[in-house]
């Protein structure tokens, strides 16, 4: 009566010492919950009430390990890693973006920009499928991610027949954040 407590007991233990020995955080609740504020808020606004909220929230710890300091080489700034070009893109539409290195307009804006992209996909089926295609142009732009789409004979609906066609880094950084959401994501 008591084994599949003690089972699920173990379990717990040999996972939180195989995330205390590699140093990895493994799910995306095992993060500070520090600007799920901004998160739940955001994603809210331009998502609707029923999104899940933590899928931006995996998608900025892919990005900067929720480092409201982080910079990128390319010029990416924040949590969400907003470019200069794109930061500029959105403030024209939100003008009450005050600051991309402030963590509540960053991610604001990094949740504004994903709704843009995700509204974007229209031939993925809505929900996670394009999800990935929107965080997959996120990554590497919404014209390389199409190019790519529409040159497969015929275009897939699905990420899986997509992603082995675009560059690693995006195809890596997509798993990474499905992998933080516990739904799988593939090796690598």
């Amino acid at each position: 009566m008591y084994q599949p407590a003690l089972a699920l007991l173990l379990c717990t233990v040999a996972a939180v010492a195989g995330q205390a020995a590699t140093g990895q955080k493994q799910k995306v609740a095992d993060w500070t919950n520090k600007y799920d504020t901004h998160f739940r808020k955001y994603t809210k606004h331009y998502f609707g009430p029923d999104f899940d909220w933590r899928w931006f929230k995996a998608q900025a710890v892919a990005e900067s390990g929720l480092k409201p300091n982080a910079r990128s080489k390319s010029g990416a700034r924040g949590i969400m890693q907003i470019m200069p070009g794109t930061w500029r893109e959105i403030q024209k539409k939100n003008p009450h973006f005050r600051d991309r290195d402030s963590p509540r307009w960053n991610i604001a804006a990094g949740i504004y920009y994903d709704r843009l992209l995700y509204k974007r996909w229209v031939s993925p089926p809505p929900g996670e499928e394009r999800l990935y295609f929107a965080f997959g142009s996120y990554n590497a732009g919404y014209t390389r991610i199409k190019n790519t789409f529409q040159r497969l004979d015929p275009p897939e609906a699905a990420w899986e027949h997509v992603e082995h066609h675009v560059p690693g880094q995006t195809r890596y950084y997509v798993r990474r954040i499905r992998r933080l959401m516990d739904r799988g994501g593939g090796a690598g």
